[in-house]
């Protein structure tokens, strides 16, 4: 069972969650993407697909493989003349992979390349290594049992013409590029890319190659979340950083409403007098649907839905919680609205006595191992606070423990989030 198929109080008004409900981490999911409206689609070239997600069937241009095709170096035969007890062949003639198909004379062999198509009237392939070939004539090395149809990938064995290769929802791997270019296909239909903004918000951050003071820090989480984005193969990516001034602030996110699918902020969010985002947000007419989720670390993330069906994310300033959040949701909702499958759940077993006493979810960041049995074992990595984010660096992903259990003997599985999905 998924987070999705879990059972929770997913119809919760908006009102109630406005009015300062907090969210089990399942509902917020859901609340994600009920507003999570399908992207566009666009037709790019194949060379340019990878990491897209297909938006129309592929099918096969002719059947795979288009004729009965040799898969050893050697010589044809008719298994007749072997059968009658002939060992030694006349060389007829040489066919090679792209050759025109040649028609076997009785009594004869024809040499035969790799991928070449088996010439009429054959049916046999004995390999190279077991002939010896003199005065051109083939002779069969002695004791070597020959098989009828041996070394011979059937026409049409893999796939017929017009099958199904790839259905809308894939994500178009390296290895899918291979299926789109034999079906002939020069260009394929995909979900838009999203013209994401991602915006750190705060006084105290500075840039990288900026000139920083003792009572400043490096901007991080900006640079940390367009790079996850892009792992997941979106990359129509601006960053921008927005000092607390309601005026700015105001100004610099009509821009970005009015120019992006997807609005990503950081920090700013919670309850301190300088914590202007939500309320500048509300002023541009983005609608809160939730703020706040029952969870650690990331409780204070603020959703929103924009006057032009913009999605807003207002994350967390702390650098972990702010990558998870990001993982957890933002990463959800593009997906969902680039009409991608739905991946399959994935587990890993606790490699030790964890108890989490906040009756909260517990994101936990962890670094896998396996074992001799085949298990896939979490190890927590203890951060110190959600403003570590130097021990993420060792981490593959975080675990989720449910907020209705205390203690996780080892052994115990518990849903795995990899930062980059497999």
């Amino acid at each position: 069972m998924s987070i999705l198929d879990a059972t929770s109080a997913i119809g919760q008004s908006h009102e109630r969650r406005a009015e300062g409900a907090v969210l089990t981490t399942t509902e917020a999911l859901e609340a994600v993407l009920a507003e999570a409206k399908a992207f566009a689609t666009e037709t790019v070239a194949a060379d340019d697909a990878t990491g897209r997600v297909l938006q129309q069937i592929v099918r096969a241009e002719r059947s795979q493989p288009p004729f009965d095709r040799v898969m050893m170096d050697g010589i044809a035969l008719s298994w007749v003349d072997y059968d009658g007890g002939q060992r030694t062949f006349p060389i007829q003639a040489m066919q090679a992979a792209g050759d025109k198909v040649l028609s076997l004379q009785t009594g004869h062999c024809i040499e035969i390349m790799t991928g070449a198509s088996l010439p009429d009237n054959a049916d046999c392939i004995v390999p190279v290594e077991r002939i010896s070939v003199a005065d051109g004539t083939a002779e069969i090395e002695a004791n070597y049992e020959l098989k009828k149809n041996r070394f011979i990938h059937p026409h049409g064995s893999d796939f017929a013409e017009g099958a199904h290769l790839m259905t809308p929802g894939k994500r178009i791997s390296p290895l899918d590029i291979a299926i789109i270019a034999s079906c002939g296909e020069t260009e394929v239909i995909v979900a838009k890319d999203p013209v994401i903004r991602v915006i750190s918000t705060g006084n105290e951050l500075v840039a990288a190659g900026d000139a920083i003071e003792a009572h400043q820090i490096r901007m991080s989480n900006g640079p940390a979340i367009v790079s996850l984005l892009g792992s997941h193969h979106y990359k129509r990516i601006s960053h921008d950083h927005i000092v607390d001034d309601v005026s700015e602030l105001r100004h610099r996110l009509a821009t970005h409403l009015d120019e992006a699918d997807v609005v990503i902020l950081s920090g700013g969010v919670s309850m301190g007098k300088a914590d202007y985002v939500p309320q500048v947000l509300t002023d541009l007419g983005v609608e809160v649907v939730f703020h706040k989720v029952s969870q650690r670390p990331g409780k204070p993330l603020w959703f929103g839905k924009g006057p032009n069906g913009q999605v807003v994310f207002a994350l967390p300033g702390n650098p972990v919680s702010a990558l998870v959040c990001c993982r957890q949701y933002v990463i959800a909702a593009l997906a969902s609205a680039s009409g991608a499958s739905e991946s399959p759940p994935e587990f890993a077993a606790v490699a030790s006595n964890i108890s989490f006493k906040p009756a909260l979810t517990c994101f936990l960041p962890v670094k896998l191992i396996s074992n001799a049995a085949g298990q896939t074992l979490a190890m927590p990595v203890k951060t110190n606070t959600s403003g570590d984010f130097a021990s993420l660096s060792a981490t593959d992903g975080y675990i989720e423990l449910t907020k209705d259990q205390t203690d996780f003997p080892a052994g115990t599985a518990v849903f795995l989030h990899r930062w980059i999905a497999q």
